[in-house]
């Protein structure tokens, strides 16, 4: 449906159309029951993301239909990246039309960049939007932040995080809840459903949404997933369902992700800015590993941009607990004593 009959487009009937051909039952069953009890106290806002296109448009239509008592309280937030000219100032029409149907608040905003030339990264790209969302979130006093991932995010997430060597706690994305810094929390309940099965459920209820063309190139790395290995892939796989199988692998993934996040909790070998090797003593290498991702995260900057060789050697030392003076950052050591990892700082002398 073009835009210009969406501007008179019924919305509040459409998201209640939509409810019906997606109930609360196909939604993530965890944040069903997360949402279902924040529900009960409607006072803090839920920041949505919304773009404009299929998935978060439906993403905010059935929090609308689904979770009426927090109508007045939802927020969607909207980022124009500037990359498509024309076509991102009629994203933000289209989604100022939605919310204005509905009685949902727009908080919009805009991507500065100073090299206009240079090419846009997705990391880049990812880093303002986020940027850009925590910020309105601050704003409208939000700190859940709804995103319309679902099956074939996963899917294509889970490629991209075997290419760059990811362990179990970065192939468990996208979850469902994450929590966050500062208490805030990102919810996707749309993992249950593939992007076809929304797009079917916003067209049997002639529903309009926004394409954003430059997910059809293949300048980046999810592009090329999503264009030409996804689809390969699930050919190769016949009969079986290749989506549900990446969304149930994931699943599981994110339970033993959280596992092992229990058992570095239980040993208890982060004393401040010191890990204890002696607390890790016959433990897998998993809990190690997290037990030292732990320790870097804890000296921030200090730890510099370690490579992945780099951590392999700390992280043989603290297994074996042998003395360690490896120079971590422009202005430290770790050095390994006594069963011990610490940093130290270097000593500069003075002329």
């Amino acid at each position: 449906m073009p835009f210009g009959r969406s501007k008179r487009f019924d919305w509040q009937g459409a998201a209640l159309a939509l409810a019906g051909e997606i109930p609360l039952k196909r939604l993530h069953p965890r944040v069903v029951a997360w949402a279902s009890m924040k529900a009960r106290a409607p006072r803090a806002a839920w920041g949505v993301g919304f773009s404009g296109g299929a998935d978060s448009l439906a993403l905010l239509l059935l929090l609308w239909a689904h979770w009426p008592a927090r109508r007045s309280r939802l927020v969607a937030l909207h980022f124009n990246h500037r990359l498509r000219g024309p076509a991102s100032g009629g994203d933000l029409r289209f989604c100022r039309a939605v919310c204005a149907g509905l009685g949902v608040s727009l908080l919009s905003g805009s991507w500065v960049r100073r090299e206009r030339t240079a090419p846009v990264g997705e990391a880049a790209a990812r880093t303002a939007r986020f940027a850009f969302f925590e910020g309105a979130l601050a704003e409208a006093g939000a700190r859940s932040l709804w995103l319309g991932h679902q099956k074939d995010d996963i899917a294509e997430s889970i490629m991209m995080r075997l290419a760059r060597g990811s362990g179990t706690a970065g192939l468990a994305a996208p979850r469902p809840l994450q929590t966050m810094t500062r208490g805030r929390v990102h919810v996707r309940c749309l993992l249950t459903l593939t992007k076809s099965e929304l797009a079917a459920a916003l067209q049997e209820c002639e529903i309009p949404w926004r394409e954003d063309e430059s997910n059809r190139r293949g300048e980046h790395f999810r592009n090329r997933i999503r264009q030409r290995v996804l689809p390969a892939w699930r050919r190769a796989a016949r009969d079986r369902d290749a989506l549900g199988g990446a969304a149930l692998s994931r699943e599981m993934l994110e339970e033993d992700a959280d596992a092992l996040e229990l058992w570095v909790e239980r040993a208890n070998p982060l004393r401040g800015k010191v890990l204890h090797l002696d607390t890790l003593s016959g433990v897998p290498r998993a809990v190690t590993r997290r037990a030292l991702q732990r320790w870097l995260l804890v000296l921030g900057g200090a730890a510099g941009d370690l490579s992945r060789q780099g951590f392999e050697i700390l992280l043989r030392a603290v297994e074996a607990g042998s003395p360690l003076r490896l120079s971590l950052g422009k202005d430290g050591f770790a050095i390994i004593e006594d069963l011990r990892l610490k940093y130290r700082q270097k000593v500069t002398k003075k002329v």
